[in-house]
C-alpha cells in the first residue's frame, strides 16, 4: 500500500462531474452505479439506486461512498471496478443476512475480537453511541468487534450485556496494542525533515494512535518522550508520527499537514486532514483548512515547546 495515492487516469477533469462523487465524472458515476445495481441483481435482490446509496424493498439502504472511493483509487481502472463491486455486494449480503455475531459468538470470543476504532463524527448518532468518547474536534472513539468479512461498529445496546464500557474499552485497547505493524514506510526531504507512516490492511490502523506508545516502539524501538509527538491519521490505513526530539518537527509539521490533506481526500474510510500534537494520550489540532489553503495553527503550549527547543539548540553552539 502507497503512502501518496492517485487515482487511475480516467475521463479529464474538465468533464461535468458527479454531483455526489466529485472523483467521477458524470459518465463514469453512472455506470458505477448501473453496475452497483446489476451486482444486487444479479444476488435476487432488485434495489433502486440514489445518488449515494441503494435501497432495497425493505427498506434496508446500502451506502456507496466507500465503495466510490475505493473503485476511484483502484490503480488498474474502470475495467476491474464490475468484479470489485460485486465482491463488496456478495460481502455486504452475506454479513447482512448471517445471524449477528454478538448473538453467536460466546463473550470470551467477542472480547478477545474487541478493538476501539477512531472515526470521523460525521453521520455518528449521537443517540446509538451515548458512550462515544471524544478524542479530538470532530473525532470520536467508539468500540467495533472484527469479524472474517466485516467490521461491526457497537453501538450502547449492543454493549449493555458484554460488560461495563470501561471495562470493554480496556480489553479493546489491549487487543489494539498486541496488533503487528503490517508496514513502515519513512518519508524524508533533502532538508532534514523526516515522519514515520505506519500502513496496513487493517482497519484499526490509524486508530493505533490510540496506542502510539506501543507503536512508537514497535517501529523506532525507543520511547515517546514528554515532548509527545506529532500525528496524523487521513484514513483508516495510514498512521504517521514524527516523535518530537527537537525544533526538526517544523519541517515535520509542514510535511505531515500537506500529506494529512492530500490522504484524506477521496478515500474510503477517511478519518481527519489534520495534524495533531499527541501529548500524553491528548491529541491537540495543529493544522487546518480555510479558503486560502492550509494552515498551522499554534496554540500557547506548543509554542511554548518549540520556543523551548530553539533556545536549548541556540544554547547548544
Amino acid at each position: 500500500m502507497g503512502i501518496f495515492r492517485r487515482g487511475p487516469r480516467r475521463d479529464a477533469s474538465d468533464v461535468p462531474r458527479d454531483p455526489e462523487f466529485g472523483f467521477f465524472s458524470n459518465d463514469e458515476g453512472a455506470r458505477f452505479r448501473a453496475v452497483v445495481r446489476e451486482a444486487f441483481a444479479e444476488l435476487g435482490l432488485e434495489v433502486t439506486v440514489y445518488a449515494d446509496m441503494v435501497k432495497d424493498s425493505g427498506g434496508r439502504q446500502f451506502g456507496l461512498g466507500n465503495l466510490a472511493a475505493v473503485c476511484h483509487n483502484e490503480p488498474r481502472g474502470p475495467r476491474v471496478w464490475p468484479e470489485l463491486i460485486r465482491k463488496h455486494v456478495a460481502m455486504v449480503l452475506r454479513t447482512m443476512d448471517a445471524p449477528s455475531a454478538l448473538e453467536t459468538m460466546p463473550p470470551e470470543q467477542i472480547r478477545a475480537q474487541l478493538y476501539p476504532r477512531v472515526i470521523s463524527g460525521d453521520g455518528l448518532d449521537a443517540q446509538s453511541f451515548g458512550y462515544a468518547r471524544s478524542v479530538a474536534p470532530g473525532l470520536y472513539e467508539i468500540l467495533a468487534l472484527d469479524l472474517p468479512e466485516s467490521v461491526m461498529m457497537l453501538t450502547d445496546e449492543a454493549l449493555e450485556p458484554l460488560g461495563k464500557v470501561p471495562d470493554l474499552r480496556e480489553q479493546a485497547l489491549r487487543n489494539l496494542r498486541e496488533l503487528p505493524v503490517e508496514g513502515h514506510e519513512t518519508v524524508k526531504g533533502d532538508d532534514g525533515m523526516r515522519f514515520d507512516i505506519v500502513v496496513g490492511d487493517s482497519f484499526y490502523t490509524a486508530s493505533r494512535v490510540l496506542a502510539l506508545e506501543a507503536v512508537v516502539r514497535q517501529v523506532t524501538g525507543r520511547e515517546v518522550p514528554p515532548e509527545g509527538a506529532l500525528v496524523a491519521m487521513p484514513f483508516r490505513h495510514q498512521l504517521a508520527f514524527h516523535v518530537i526530539r527537537d525544533s526538526g518537527m517544523v519541517l515535520a509539521l509542514n510535511a505531515m499537514a500537506s500529506f494529512a490533506a492530500s490522504g484524506y481526500e477521496d478515500t474510503p474510510g477517511s478519518i481527519s486532514p489534520y495534524v495533531y500534537w499527541w501529548r500524553g494520550g491528548t491529541l491537540t489540532q495543529l493544522s487546518d483548512r480555510d479558503g486560502e489553503g492550509l494552515r498551522i495553527v499554534v496554540g500557547e503550549d506548543f509554542g511554548e515547546l518549540l520556543e523551548r527547543l530553539v533556545d536549548e539548540e541556540t544554547d547548544g553552539f
